[in-house]
């Protein structure tokens, strides 16, 4: 059997959870069927199972200084990955962006349409801001291939549960199978050396996230007030949305002292030093269909204090592997902080139970295996 994987995001252009959800599945099936994968970009290569080619999208729409010519770029990507003759069984389409291609390719090729929705577009309204109106075009685009395919994909229940009020598609056809993490390399390790790079001195706690409204990077900014003085807050971003917004999140930054912004992609290995320093992570997101970023740190031992939204709470639990608290309350969150650094046992008891957690649900192993099966009742 062999499935055709569409997505915008692939090594080496990676900067969201899509990306990393896209290429560990990809990596995984391939030692259990055959995989290629159609991305963005200049990518080209194949191993035994695993075939890879990136499309460009059209410079006269990509180079546009209009807002929605973003978006007509995707499609204009999307159009020439269609064109290419498909031999496979499946197709399966990450995000929105690669929406357009699963529905040609269903149409032209005949075959199964599958649809992981990593998030959902009419939960997004911000990104007006982003794309202008081409924003309903995103959102039609996603609409037309999940109402059209064969089996959707839900990250977490409460997308599922989302999925089903915004879209006309039966219970049956929208299943749950969680993101994952690679477990061997996401481990608590003891080199310090991306913290000596970023003058990372004192005790700190972390956020790692896309420079976005849905992840409340303003929040987390506010909670300081909040915070002891020598307790570092590390904020590692990248990916602005707009730069009105990476404006905004920049002058609120520079009005708390204990603010330390790294501003850049990071590499995996700084990413696991960094979360392995750390006295606590962070997501206080205000739409999070999922959050891989709570299972890297929970993988690395660290105690997780997070918004009570979306797929987080089938990450978290709760009093055991951290706290959930509500979204947009910068006291709550700061009163959660507090209350583990200055309980160093319970710290380490929450983070051990993450790491625990993890190990028995979260594989790459269990999801592929899990994918494999939903494709082959679609053959």
């Amino acid at each position: 059997m062999k499935v055709t994987f569409v997505t915008k995001e692939y090594p080496p252009y990676v900067y969201g959870g899509a990306g990393v959800h896209v290429k560990n599945l990809a990596k995984e099936l391939s030692n259990l069927m055959q995989v290629e994968v159609r991305c963005f970009g200049n990518q080209k290569s194949q191993s035994k199972n695993l075939l890879v080619k990136g499309y460009r999208e059209w410079n006269l729409l990509k180079n546009s200084r209009e807002k929605h010519s973003s978006v007509l770029a995707t499609l204009s990507a999307d159009l020439l990955i269609s064109n290419d003759v498909i031999d496979s069984e499946i197709v399966h389409t990450h995000t929105w962006y690669s929406a357009f291609a699963g529905y040609v390719i269903k149409k032209l090729y005949n075959i199964a349409l599958v649809v992981t929705c990593h998030s959902l577009e009419p939960l997004r309204p911000w990104k007006v801001e982003q794309i202008g109106r081409g924003y309903d075009l995103s959102v039609w685009v996603e609409k037309l291939a999940i109402e059209n395919a064969d089996k959707v994909i839900a990250v977490s229940q409460d997308m599922k549960k989302d999925i089903l009020k915004y879209f006309n598609v039966k219970e049956k056809n929208v299943e749950v199978i969680h993101n994952g993490i690679d477990l061997k390399k996401w481990k608590r390790v003891n080199t310090r050396s991306a913290q000596k790079k970023f003058g990372i001195e004192q005790d700190y706690i972390l956020f790692f996230g896309r420079t976005t409204k849905q992840k409340g990077i303003e929040v987390l900014i506010n909670a300081a007030d909040y915070i002891d003085n020598r307790i570092k807050i590390v904020i590692c971003t990248s990916g602005a949305d707009t730069k009105e917004y990476l404006d905004e999140i920049t002058k609120l930054a520079k009005t708390k002292k204990n603010i330390i912004w790294i501003n850049q992609m990071l590499d995996e290995k700084e990413s696991i030093e960094l979360y392995s320093g750390a006295k606590v992570f962070v997501c206080p997101s205000i739409y999070e269909p999922f959050g891989i970023i709570n299972l890297e740190a929970m993988s690395c031992e660290v105690p997780v204090v997070a918004s009570a939204v979306g797929g987080i709470k089938e990450i978290v639990v709760n009093n055991q592997t951290g706290f959930l608290v509500p979204p947009g309350k910068p006291k709550e969150i700061a009163k959660h902080i507090n209350l583990l650094i200055k309980n160093e046992s319970m710290a380490k008891k929450f983070g051990q139970k993450g790491k625990e957690r993890v190990e028995k649900f979260f594989g790459w192993d269990y999801i592929a295996k899990k994918t494999k099966r939903l494709y082959e009742k679609l053959v």
